[in-house]
């Protein structure tokens, strides 16, 4: 069996184990354990018949900016088309409007499958795909019924466009102007960073744009507006590429530099309400980014798992060399990686599962608590998914040793395009100031709350003689002692929330990994993953204490320490 199907398998087995997928099933009757598993064995099949022979060759080629226009990779056009064809992007749009209203979670499990054969092409589909759930749940009619379905066929094709050269995580500092002029909007400003901010893969391109159209402080001035490259006449609306960004990784992926010179634009919702808006795409993105990094994450894992079983080192000179899966450090290694790796495979479908079942709770008050659950994890599962690939990339390079640092195998390149994963879309530090300021402090730890009592809920259910149950009760109530720290920050020092915010972040994610640590336990039928689920859980009360220090640290004299390391000129 292949790599992309043993993935696809044992997706099926995790969300079978996961609390709320009964009632998804009772839902969804269509979707039985025999639906589920042919899905995710074709979309396998898809990834690794159709996206993964373009991936290596893309990564060499790169794009090209000729006379104005971006040209991507050999095959990336068709492997798009095929993808759209076959229904894979719009998996979880309604089907109403051209997609095939599946769960956001089994669109989840297919996506990271198709991350692992191409994570540069497939950042097309996902900014695509996510626009598809903005334009769906705030543009108007005509809209609405022009670009979701087309989006979904790969007609068109989207892009989400923030980011400038003053405005990047600071999104209030936006000063690309949206003005109405003769009853049509016209865009005037540069974006940077935009990831196929223009390509040759699909036939039409509508930009996501963040614009000012008054004179509000911040983002209360802040409109979104849907920019189409070329206009109903079919000319080419007023568009420059500037340039093409030189990149560490995703060399398949266009990054560009733009500037809209007076382009029409379609507002989109309510003016002034543009960053609110546009959250339904971010937070589709954000979700993302952790599939991504787990399909990266579980391909460098397989390799890792499947090198020490060939490479042969050491042992008596006079015999023959031994495996390398013979020593106790290699072994070691490959249980930190392969662990975290199915820890994190775990908990994103938890999240994406968590999405499907706020639509079919009928309670509000029961789904209100879901909604803060998921915006509580979701930081993490953004951030982790990243930090999880680049980590379990650099592990498996230095199992693989010198092998591993060359392009002979493919785990360089996802070293190389996964480090990016914990920039785009909100960097770390980003992640860390909304899990603590916004989910902790703002909103009064109704997420936290939430997720503690789910999971003590899920344990309690169950009677644990290896000790494993006792080690996730000792971590959740550690993680809830910090938080009640944490919370005291509010009316201290100013900065101590800017200092603790990260380590807590990592506290949080430490206490989520536990409770999924603790789900592979249980997984008796699957022997592998049990053990990796107990090797994670074993670890994590060091890595614990680790974090909830610096948190600590954070009300001390950091800022004394800070200016005296590094004094003003």
């Amino acid at each position: 069996m292949t790599g992309f199907q043993h993935q696809a398998q044992t997706s099926a087995a995790l969300l079978a184990a996961l609390p709320g997928w009964a009632a998804l099933q009772a839902a969804r009757p269509d979707l039985d354990r025999e639906t589920v598993e042919a899905i995710l064995s074709e979309a396998a099949r898809f990834a690794e018949g159709r996206l993964a022979p373009v991936n290596g060759k893309a990564d060499v080629q790169g794009c090209q900016l000729v006379s104005g226009r971006v040209s991507a990779p050999q095959g990336f056009a068709e492997a798009y088309q095929a993808l759209a064809n076959d229904g894979w992007i719009g998996m979880d749009v309604a089907e109403d409007l051209g997609g095939q209203g599946l769960p956001v979670v089994l669109h989840t499990a297919a996506q990271m499958l198709f991350d692992r054969g191409c994570t540069s092409l497939m950042m097309l589909a996902g900014s695509s795909r996510a626009a598809s759930h903005l334009l769906a749940a705030h543009a108007d009619d005509a809209v609405r019924a022009d670009w979701v379905p087309a989006l979904c066929s790969g007609h068109s094709a989207a892009t989400i466009c923030i980011s400038e050269p003053d405005a990047g995580s600071d999104v209030g500092r936006i000063r690309t102007r949206g003005e109405k002029r003769e009853g049509i909007w016209r865009i005037t400003g540069q974006k940077i960073w935009i990831s196929f901010g223009d390509h040759d893969m699909a036939s039409r391109l509508g930009h996501c744009l963040l614009a000012r159209t008054s004179d509000a402080p911040g983002t209360r001035g802040l409109s979104l507006f849907l920019v189409p490259d070329t206009l109903e006449d079919g000319r080419r609306n007023a568009i420059v590429i500037e340039r093409l960004e030189e990149k560490m990784g995703l060399h398949g992926s266009p990054t560009c530099a733009m500037q809209f010179e007076g382009a029409e634009a379609i507002l989109i919702g309510e003016e002034g309400r543009g960053l609110a808006q546009l959250f339904t795409m971010m937070e589709f993105m954000r979700l993302q980014t952790g599939a991504q990094g787990l399909g990266l994450s579980l391909s460098v894992a397989d390799i890792a798992a499947g090198y020490i079983k060939d490479r042969c080192q050491g042992g008596d000179p006079k015999g023959q060399p031994l495996p390398i899966a013979a020593h106790g450090d290699v072994r070691r290694q490959v249980m930190d990686l392969s662990s975290k790796a199915a820890t994190l495979h775990m908990a994103v479908l938890d999240l994406a599962l968590l999405l499907d079942r706020i639509g079919l709770e009928p309670a509000p008050q029961a789904r209100a608590a879901l909604e803060a659950q998921a915006a509580f994890t979701l930081p993490m599962i953004k951030t982790f998914g990243a930090e999880t690939a680049f980590e379990t990339a650099s592990a498996a390079m230095q199992v693989l040793g010198g092998a591993g640092y060359t392009r002979e195998w493919p785990v360089e390149q996802v070293l190389r395009d996964s480090r990016v994963l914990a920039i785009y879309e909100g960097t770390t530090g980003m992640q860390a100031q909304d899990f603590l300021m916004r989910r902790l402090w703002r909103e009064d730890g109704a997420g936290l709350k939430s997720f503690l009592a789910s999971a003590r809920n899920e344990s309690n259910q169950f009677a644990s003689s290896d000790g494993c149950g006792q080690l996730l009760d000792a971590l959740l109530q550690d993680f809830e002692c910090l938080s009640a720290e944490m919370d005291g920050l509010k009316t201290g020092n100013a900065r101590a929330g800017e200092y603790a915010a990260e380590p807590y972040l990592r506290a949080g994610w430490i206490a989520v990994s536990a409770l999924n640590a603790w789900r592979l336990t249980r997984l008796h039928g699957q022997p592998r993953l049990a053990a990796l689920g107990r090797y994670r859980l074993e670890q994590l009360s060091g890595e614990f204490s680790l974090h909830a220090g610096k948190c600590r640290s954070a009300s001390g004299n950091l800022d004394d320490l800070f200016e005296t390391a590094f004094p003003p000129a």
